[in-house]
Order: C-alpha cells, then structure tokens, then sequence
C-alpha cells in the first residue's frame, strides 16, 4: 500500500469507497455529467413512472434542488417532465433516448471496478465480507429525506 499505514477499519472502509468512488467520477465525467446528474439518469432509468417528488426522495434532496437539476438536465435534452393529466401540480420525468445512451454501459462499468478492487479476496473472502457489511449496516438507520 505504498507504505501508507491505514489502521483504522473505517478509515479503510473509507479508502476502498473511495477508490470506488473515483472510478464513478472518472466515467461520469467523460461523459460531461456530474455525480448528481448521474444518479437521477440512473434512478429514472430504473424508475420511468417516476415522478419530481421520488426523484427528490431517492437522491435524499429537496424538491426545489431536484428541480433545478432536472432543468438542467432537460435543457441537454436528457429528460422530459410531462405534467400528469390528473394532477396538473405533478409531473412525470422520463430519460430520453438521449439521456439512456448516454449512461448505457455505466452498471457494467461499475462492476469491473467492483471486481477490481475485490479480486484480492475470491469467492469465499467476497461472501465472508459481505456478511459482515450486512451485520453492520443492520444497525445502522438508512438515511432519511430531507
């Protein structure tokens, strides 16, 4: 580890995301996206009925946050809003082809990092640590909405 001594088991946790973390950064930037931006294409991606308030949710942001990025978004021609017939205050927000092209392949990518930085430890040392990450995020509250 280039004779940089971590110690500490969370720090250590902390370096692994962040080798993971970087490699995410690196993708998304290429394409001209930011983290954010990314993860509402990926989100919409998987969740095409969504609508402003799930987006918000999902990205534990604020409605007038997600909005001004989906505006963003929407200008590079990325994602449509469409307001819902039945309730004119709600909006539906769909990735265009556009947006779809322009993150396929990220899934992919992500899990050759993911094989990258776990090869060291095979199948059963794989298995082994995510049983122990399972025990601790047990114990932990998932993050609430803002």
């Amino acid at each position: 580890m280039n004779g940089v001594r971590r110690e500490d088991t969370l720090e250590l946790m902390r370096w692994v995301v962040w080798a993971q973390r970087r490699s995410a950064d690196d993708w998304i930037r290429e394409r001209g996206l930011t983290h954010e931006q990314s993860a509402v294409l990926a989100y919409l991606s998987q969740n095409p009925e969504a609508i402003q308030r799930d987006v918000a949710r999902a990205m534990r942001t604020s409605a007038p946050s997600v909005s001004r990025l989906l505006a963003g978004l929407e200008r590079r021609g990325l994602v449509e809003r469409r307001t819902q017939e039945d309730d004119t205050r709600s909006r539906r927000v769909h990735v265009t082809a556009a947006g779809s092209e322009l993150i396929q392949g990220f899934e992919e990518a992500m899990d050759r990092v993911e094989e990258s930085i776990l090869a060291p430890l095979g199948a059963t040392g794989r298995a082994r640590l995510h049983e122990l990450l399972e025990q601790l995020a047990s114990r932990i509250e998932p993050p609430s909405s803002p």
